[in-house]
């Protein structure tokens, strides 16, 4: 735990102290962002107060009193609820403005770890709970430059991959190749490059490149054939602790595309790079940006161009050690993210337009350096032509 960190962090964003609490390992962000064991058997609640200035202090039941004991500060240790109450109030004495993994309305669902009691039994004592949002980018979505690298080399390998699984779609095209065969494929050479995934590839062929989330199954598998939309949507991480993910969606068509397939295409393209300008302009003229303008940057293109019904999801996600990151999303779809990129921020740009016969998205990966924005890996400009 960087405690000068944190509390530099809680002054600059006048707060009087930052309220971690867990039962049964809910809430793992606060296991991350004070260094601690999250494989501790947690079977009771506790507490633990950093304040903007001063020592920190936890509360813990005693019969698990050593769970914060790798953590600074007094511990007040409680049996009766009675005490556990009395604690609480101890810990929050003075303050006006506590944050907790809490969130307004649960607009930002990745923070909303507190449950509702706990929040009004810590208002019960006179404090103003806030959502630590903010404060959980800072430490969980400001990528350090080793992890920046791991991201930088898993797209090298990433896109490697990609390559090979198009021009094994194309090799294959005529004898037969279907979902399922170019997924294995895909897996297996991550394994090869010395990559891990949480979840299997989407391999989309036409109806399955409009189901966002489509998963190919042995019983949905399709094959695939001349004149067919092919949407691969891959992500992977170097094998290594602290690694980075990288995410990225391309699209293919098997012979020469329809103007239908690719005037999508082109819209999606289009909403894509409007976003990453509305990104690189703003942060490179140093003004603020938060998630929901990056989506209304994306989103506007496309509902001019008459396809807003058919993007039905946000235009992207923070990414870090877990493909969904922590920190701010491009989102004034699904929720309205107000929180701002920061330094250090990674995240998808990901438009799609869904329609019932075929699907189309383009996904890329942008970082936030000092003063500038850029796209990290290689960027589709036109359909892959599999023949």
């Amino acid at each position: 735990m960087d405690l000068a960190r944190i509390q530099e962090a809680l002054r600059r964003e006048n707060l009087d102290g930052w309220l971690f609490f867990d039962h049964h390992q809910r809430d793992l962000l606060a296991y991350r962002v004070l260094g601690m064991d999250s494989r501790k058997h947690v079977t009771r609640r506790w507490y633990y107060m950093i304040p903007a200035e001063g020592e920190p202090i936890g509360a813990v039941h005693r019969i698990e009193s050593g769970v914060l004991n790798e953590l600074p500060g007094e511990k007040l240790q409680y049996s009766s609820w009675q005490e556990q109450h009395a604690h609480i109030a101890r810990l929050v004495k003075g303050m006006k403005r506590v944050a907790m993994q809490y969130s307004p309305l649960c607009a930002v669902p990745y923070v909303s770890m507190v449950d509702a009691g706990t929040v009004e039994l810590v208002r019960a004592q006179g404090v103003d709970v806030v959502s630590s949002a903010e404060l959980i980018q800072i430490f969980e979505s400001n990528l350090s430059d080793l992890q920046f690298a791991t991201h930088l080399e898993a797209g090298r390998r990433v896109d490697r991959v990609r390559e090979g699984a198009f021009r094994l779609i194309a090799e294959k095209l005529r004898s037969g190749v279907d979902e399922i065969t170019v997924r294995d494929y895909i897996l297996d050479e991550f394994a090869k490059a010395g990559m891990v995934t949480d979840n299997s590839p989407i391999v989309g062929v036409n109806a399955h490149a409009g189901d966002p989330h489509y998963e190919p199954r042995p019983e949905t598998n399709s094959p695939i054939h001349p004149g067919d939309v092919v949407l691969l949507d891959m992500w992977a991480k170097l094998d290594q602790p602290g690694a980075v993910y990288y995410d990225i969606t391309w699209m293919g068509f098997c012979g020469t595309p329809t103007d239908r397939v690719r005037n999508v295409f082109e819209v999606v393209r289009g909403a894509r790079d409007a976003a990453i300008e509305a990104v690189s302009s703003t942060i490179g003229a140093g003004r603020e940006l938060r998630g929901f303008e990056v989506d209304d940057a994306c989103r506007g293109y496309i509902r001019a161009k008459g396809f807003a019904d058919y993007f039905v999801h946000r235009t992207g996600h923070s990414i870090g050690e877990e493909v969904h990151g922590t920190g701010a999303n491009m989102d004034n779809l699904e929720t309205h993210d107000e929180r701002r990129l920061l330094p250090g921020a990674l995240f998808s740009i990901e438009p799609g337009i869904y329609l019932p016969e075929f699907g189309v998205r383009s996904e890329v990966n942008m970082f936030i350096g000092a003063g500038s924005a850029t796209t990290t890996g290689e960027v589709q400009r036109d359909l892959i032509r599999i023949e």
